[in-house]
C-alpha cells in the first residue's frame, strides 16, 4: 500500500506535488564508473561465483569482454537482458565497462565436486590439454593459454567457470544461438564435439583449482590452430 492509496485522488495529487521539491533536492548519483557499472554488478558481482547464466567476468581480458558486449548489442549473442542494457551504449562506454571488469581480480571460488567417472575425467583432460587430432579438435590450451587463464587481449580464461555454464555455451554454439565474427572458431570446434566430449571437457575444466594470482597470458606463443574472427592476431586455418 502506498502512502497516497487512502487519499482521494485530488489530495493524493496535491501531496505528490508537494513532495516533488524534496525529491528534486535529493543528491544526484555520482557520475563515477562504479556507479555506471552498477547494473552489471547486479548480476556479475565483482566478487562473484559464476553460475549457469551469469559467468565470472572479473579478470577476463578487456578485448574479449568488449567483443562480447558488441556481440550482445549486435545480435550475435542472444540474451534479452544483456541486449537491452547495451543496445544504446556507445562503443567508448562499452570499452570502459570491459576495462573495469578486466582490472578486477577477486579470489576464485573453490572448484566444483565432480561425479564424472575416471574415463570421463581422462577424456576431458586429454581434450583440454592435447585435443583430438583424429577429429581435428584443437586442445583448449592451444588458444586459451597454457594455464587456461586466457590470453590478452581477446581470448577468455576457462578456469573458474562452472560446468553448467560451459555446457550451455557449447550448446549455444552448436545450435547457432551464440555467434562471433567470422570465422567463428568456437562454433567450428563445437560442431566437432559429441555430447559426451562436451560433458567430459566441461567437467574437467570445472574441477580445476585456480591460482589466485593467475592472470591472462600476454601473448600466444604460436599461431592459433584455427582462424578466429574475434582475435586480432589470427592464426592459420
Amino acid at each position: 500500500m502506498t502512502i497516497f492509496s487512502s487519499l482521494r485522488p485530488g489530495r493524493a495529487l496535491t501531496g505528490l506535488l508537494a513532495a516533488l521539491p524534496l525529491l528534486a533536492a535529493a543528491s544526484p548519483l555520482p557520475d563515477t564508473l562504479e556507479q555506471r557499472v552498477a547494473p552489471c554488478i547486479a548480476c556479475h558481482q565483482v566478487k562473484e561465483k559464476s553460475d549457469a547464466y551469469f559467468p565470472r567476468i572479473s579478470g577476463k581480458p578487456a578485448g574479449y569482454l568488449y567483443n562480447q558486449l558488441l556481440n550482445f548489442r549486435d545480435g550475435r549473442r542472444q540474451y534479452p537482458m544483456m541486449s537491452y542494457m547495451v543496445e544504446q551504449l556507445p562503443e567508448a562506454y562499452l570499452r570502459e565497462i570491459a576495462q573495469y571488469f578486466s582490472d578486477q581480480h577477486p579470489p576464485y571460488p573453490a572448484p566444483e565436486p565432480t561425479s564424472a567417472t575416471p574415463a570421463m575425467v581422462e577424456r576431458g583432460r586429454m581434450l583440454a590439454l592435447h585435443g583430438d587430432p583424429a577429429k581435428k579438435i584443437p586442445a583448449c590450451v592451444a588458444c586459451h593459454g597454457a594455464q587456461l587463464t586466457g590470453v590478452a587481449p581477446s581470448i577468455p580464461g576457462l578456469i573458474g567457470l562452472p560446468r553448467d555454464y560451459i555446457n550451455a555455451q557449447f550448446g549455444a554454439w552448436k545450435n547457432k544461438v551464440r555467434k562471433a565474427h567470422a570465422p567463428d572458431c568456437m562454433a567450428e570446434v563445437a560442431s566437432r564435439l559429441t555430447e559426451a566430449d562436451v560433458a567430459a571437457v566441461s567437467g574437467w575444466l570445472a574441477a580445476q583449482p585456480a591460482d589466485p594470482a593467475a592472470r591472462p597470458a600476454e601473448a600466444l606463443p604460436q599461431p592459433l590452430p584455427l582462424a578466429c574472427g574475434g582475435v586480432p592476431q589470427r592464426g592459420t586455418p
